[in-house]
């Protein structure tokens, strides 16, 4: 028998209930940004709810969510759309941006750092007081519905002279920085997206804490609140926590042995005692898996 059918699931939400919890004011002004038709730049590191706080707010809008996670090799054709060739012949089909711009749409571009400047120029009508969306494949250009909202996003860390946005993109746009939530904050996301018990969602944001205060000394980026959500959820399954801590934060965090024995120090510090005890357990997977 498959013993993973006696693991626990995490929390089942209801559908278009992204659960989020705010650590400021940045509800307030996403809202009145959408109210006022304006874009909206969220800066933050990697795994700190960018994106959970642009699907909560696309529920609460009751909008459409379109979301596209940039890279280098992103074109204009990527957002806006192209042709393509048929059993009927050639037809056009509309691209994620298009598409939010004719429905009335989030348009939510994920990292928009990592695209390259000749794609993200094609925002710069929808980001201004035009609001249009010229279509040069079609000849149109078209006139955003009133409930479109543009917004982007990107890791302030990974900015280097090659990358960042230019002047002109960024001054259109309403900005916000977004960064870790503080213990209590984090702890009760833990709870709420894993299920994990206070206690041990308490010992995992002060693990988070500490592995934070390394800083760039020792990791290339800080552990993010979405590697805990993960840790959470291997522990309350049944793994032993300094296995769960080494799939879900020391090896995602580093390929450098020292720096990984490191992150298993400091995990030791925090979890020594109940690893010790599951190792006690009767349970060969347990054994097995812990280290």
């Amino acid at each position: 028998m498959n013993n993973l059918t006696s693991i626990p699931a995490p929390p089942r939400r209801d559908a278009g209930n992204a659960y989020y919890r705010p650590t400021g004011n940045e509800i307030d002004v996403f809202e009145h940004a959408a109210s006022h038709r304006l874009p909206v730049l969220i800066k933050g590191p990697t795994g700190c709810g960018k994106t959970r706080f642009v699907q909560h707010m696309a529920d609460k809008l009751g909008r459409k969510l379109y979301t596209v996670a940039c890279h280098d090799d992103l074109t204009t054709a990527d957002l806006v759309g192209r042709h393509l060739i048929g059993s009927n012949g050639t037809y056009w089909q509309d691209g994620p941006l298009t598409r939010a711009v004719r429905e009335g749409a989030i348009c939510y571009l994920d990292e928009i750092i990592e695209a390259r400047k000749d794609t993200t120029v094609v925002l710069h009508p929808l980001a201004d007081d035009r609001r249009i969306l010229p279509l040069d494949a079609t000849g149109e250009c078209l006139e955003a519905h009133p409930d479109f909202m543009l917004v982007v996003s990107y890791n302030p860390g990974y900015r280097n002279l090659l990358k960042g946005l230019k002047p002109s993109t960024r001054q259109r746009f309403v900005a916000m920085s977004f960064d870790y939530p503080d213990a209590d904050a984090e702890a009760d996301i833990l709870i709420s997206e894993s299920g994990i018990d206070a206690d041990t969602a308490g010992r995992l944001v002060q693990l988070c804490g500490s592995l934070r205060h390394m800083g760039s000394h020792d990791l290339e980026e800080a552990p993010s609140t979405r590697l805990l959500i993960h840790t959470a959820r291997m522990m309350l399954s049944g793994m032993d926590p300094i296995t769960a801590c080494t799939a879900c934060l020391a090896e995602p965090l580093s390929d450098d042995p020292t720096t990984q024995a490191a992150i298993l120090d400091v995990v030791r510090a925090h979890f020594a005692e109940t690893s010790n005890k599951n190792n006690n357990h009767n349970n060969p997977a347990l054994r097995r898996s812990s280290i």
